[in-house]
């Protein structure tokens, strides 16, 4: 992993990325998508997560999230992570799942390769922490991340896609309560980017 993506200062905001090895298209089924809501619910309630802004595609999860202290975003991730491969994991033997035997094969293949995972590696390493220090990298990535549906053709709008914090940004109630990023300050005195 880069080093320039590491989390240097614990108090900052990030946005971070998160994805499925092969960018395999996970999260189609409602049940893998409950388990991520679900668990970024858990990592806010128990572990310190605060999040800004998220959505959850097919193969990727985006968040803009600190760590409320002592919590380290680090190990949050770490814990997220080790905790939503497991549970995919188990999904797979009760969801069903017209493509099971492959995915479950490339998930095995990947972990083959890492002398850290014993049997499945869903997600890829890493989660290319950038840290928004500056108002307008703060507002691109709230815009990067709202629009992402918009742009994959999903949604017209950001704020009808379900698994997204647009529509709390929108002022209506989302799968997440998020920390809303007073927006109207950073389009007032913030350059274009």
């Amino acid at each position: 992993m880069s080093h320039q993506y590491r989390i240097r200062d614990i108090e900052e905001v990030y946005f971070v990325t998160f994805t499925i090895v092969d960018w395999i298209d996970v999260f189609t089924r409602p049940a893998y998508k409950e388990l991520i809501i679900d668990s970024l619910k858990y990592c806010q309630q128990n572990k310190g997560l605060e999040i800004y802004a998220y959505c959850l595609m097919t193969n990727h999860l985006h968040l803009l999230v600190s760590a409320q202290l002592p919590a380290k975003l680090s190990d949050i991730i770490r814990d997220f992570k080790k905790h939503t491969n497991k549970q995919i994991m188990k999904l797979m033997e009760t969801e069903n799942e017209s493509r099971k035997d492959w995915i479950v094969y490339r998930f095995q293949y990947h972990a083959k390769y890492n002398v850290r995972i014993q049997d499945y590696k869903v997600w890829q390493d890493g989660y290319h922490g950038i840290a928004c220090d500056k108002p307008n990298i703060l507002l691109q990535k709230l815009d990067y991340i709202h629009h992402n549906p918009v742009k994959a053709g999903i949604v017209a709008l950001p704020e009808h896609y379900l698994y997204s914090s647009a529509v709390n940004y929108a002022g209506e109630k989302g799968l997440l309560d998020v920390l809303l990023l007073d927006t109207g300050f950073y389009v007032a005195n913030v350059k274009p980017y």
